[in-house]
């Protein structure tokens, strides 16, 4: 049974930091394509950024471009999204998302295979 479980979210000032976790278990993470969505209230979930399997390519977003960044560890089967100079804009339930075996990264949900819970981050201005 694959899960993701993501952690790290909360509440902050605009301007500050989080950084997200996304564990996978139940998937071979080295062979698994790795994407953060996010969905704020009363809109569509939206792509954010993506890293393939083996570490490249990453895409972002424009509205992340230059802010976030994703990254992996394979010996944890992590992949963290580090998030800086927040916007109350950014203030969403972020998802972590896995592909399926050898797949590449997408900014298509229907790429993605397996889903996290997701994890509220609130931005304040």
């Amino acid at each position: 049974q694959v899960r993701l479980v993501e952690s790290g979210g909360g509440l902050v000032q605009a301007g500050g930091s989080l950084r997200l976790s996304c564990t996978a278990s139940g998937v071979t993470f080295s062979r698994s394509s790795m994407a953060w969505f996010r969905q704020a209230p009363g809109k569509e979930r939206d792509f954010v950024t993506a890293i393939s399997y083996y570490g490249a390519p990453i895409i972002y977003a424009d509205s992340v471009k230059g802010r976030f960044t994703i990254s992996r560890d394979s010996d944890k089967n992590t992949v963290y999204l580090q998030m800086n100079s927040l916007k109350p804009e950014d203030t969403a339930v972020y998802y972590c998302a896995a592909t399926r075996s050898y797949r590449e990264v997408s900014t298509y949900q229907s790429s993605y295979d397996y889903w996290g819970q997701g994890t509220q981050v609130t931005v304040s201005s």
